[in-house]
């Protein structure tokens, strides 16, 4: 999703912020693009297992893992994942109304969107995050052709930071570049979707964020 632009040297990660990094990688992945045969061997694995009922655990995500974990098992045959890729594709991909466009700038914007306006893609928030990416040496893998505010990359961005800046650095992007617009977006998706998978998947990102954020203003205090 995005890649070091140098070499840098490895740094020693505790283990909280590693898991920490691997969901948000895990989150950012499922946005990316939609779920493959290979994709779905991943996520149905034993150790997959393990994470999903761990994650489950918790009483804020248990509704929604229980949602996509049986999601997952039916996804048994071509044709079910066929369709799960045509619902991806008809709410990430194709840009009307009946779409949720995973970009921070739609959701950010100051200025209603008169009728039949094409939404501002490339904008502000696409540069805003062009930066942060510049300023920790990072780019967009060149075969994701999104712009950068694309909520995966968003999201592999803040994977990036749990392993390699402060609780406070953390917490002060997420609550200005994705806390701020998350639950719009939930709503957006929750309207137009007609599947379960990406409902239960926006909701469980949402929750995730936001309890992350409030345990990293606690790890400041």
């Amino acid at each position: 999703m995005i890649k070091d632009a140098v070499n840098t040297e490895t740094v020693e990660v505790n283990p909280v912020d590693q898991v920490r990094s691997t969901i948000y990688q895990l989150l950012s992945s499922l946005f990316a693009k939609e779920i493959d045969h290979k994709t779905l061997h991943d996520l149905t694995s034993d150790q997959a297992k393990q994470f999903w009922a761990q994650l489950g655990s918790e009483a804020e995500f248990k509704a929604d893992v229980d949602v996509l974990v049986a999601e997952l098992a039916t996804l048994n045959t071509d044709r079910a994942l066929l369709e799960l890729a045509a619902d991806y594709c008809g709410l990430f991909l194709v840009g009307t109304k009946h779409s949720a466009s995973p970009y921070a700038s739609l959701y950010l914007t100051d200025k209603p969107a008169k009728k039949g306006d094409e939404p501002l893609l490339f904008g502000e928030q696409h540069q805003q995050m062009t930066q942060f990416l510049k300023q920790s040496q990072l780019q967009v893998q060149s075969e994701f052709p999104e712009p950068a505010d694309h909520l995966a990359v968003i999201l592999a961005y803040v994977a990036h930071l749990c392993t390699h800046s402060t609780a406070a650095e953390q917490h002060d992007f997420i609550k200005a570049n994705l806390a701020n617009w998350l639950g719009n977006f939930v709503a957006k998706v929750t309207e137009v979707d007609t599947g379960n998978f990406y409902q239960a998947l926006t909701r469980l990102t949402y929750a995730w964020v936001k309890s992350d954020a409030e345990w990293l203003e606690s790890e400041n205090h």
